[in-house]
């Protein structure tokens, strides 16, 4: 065998990789000192879409007159989210806060016209621990 192809051999990479689990080195994980802190029980639920992305989307209709932010899927009291959102979202008597209308669609989704807030709205969800 050659000299390159004994080295590759050698590294922990390989040995891990040809041999079975038991073989390989064991390396102790240290414990976490403290659990990690839990975000306050809210009454709605947004869940990650299968590739790990928040489920908040943009629409654009009417020829670019009518701006839409879409948020799917969430579980438990949507009207809560909403009431949520309208609050905390922009400060209180801000044009933004003026101009946003909230509605419900198929009580799964939500769907804020007025602007466009995609990006504020992943923010303030993640904020929430989403």
């Amino acid at each position: 065998m050659s000299k390159l192809f004994q080295c590759l051999l050698s590294t922990p990479a390989r040995q891990a990789r040809s041999y079975s689990q038991a073989a390989a080195p064991s390396t102790a994980l240290a414990a976490p000192t403290s659990p990690p802190a839990q975000a306050p029980r809210l009454p709605y639920h947004v869940p990650r879409n299968t590739r790990g992305s928040m489920p908040v989307y943009t629409d654009i209709r009417n020829g670019g007159t009518k701006e839409l932010t879409l948020i799917r899927n969430i579980e438990g009291s949507i009207d809560a989210l909403a009431h949520d959102l309208a609050q905390t979202l922009h400060p209180p008597e801000s044009p933004e806060a003026t101009r946003m209308k909230i509605k419900s669609i198929k009580s799964k989704h939500l769907v804020l016209s007025g602007g466009r807030w995609k990006h504020d709205v992943i923010r303030w969800l993640v904020s929430k621990g989403f």
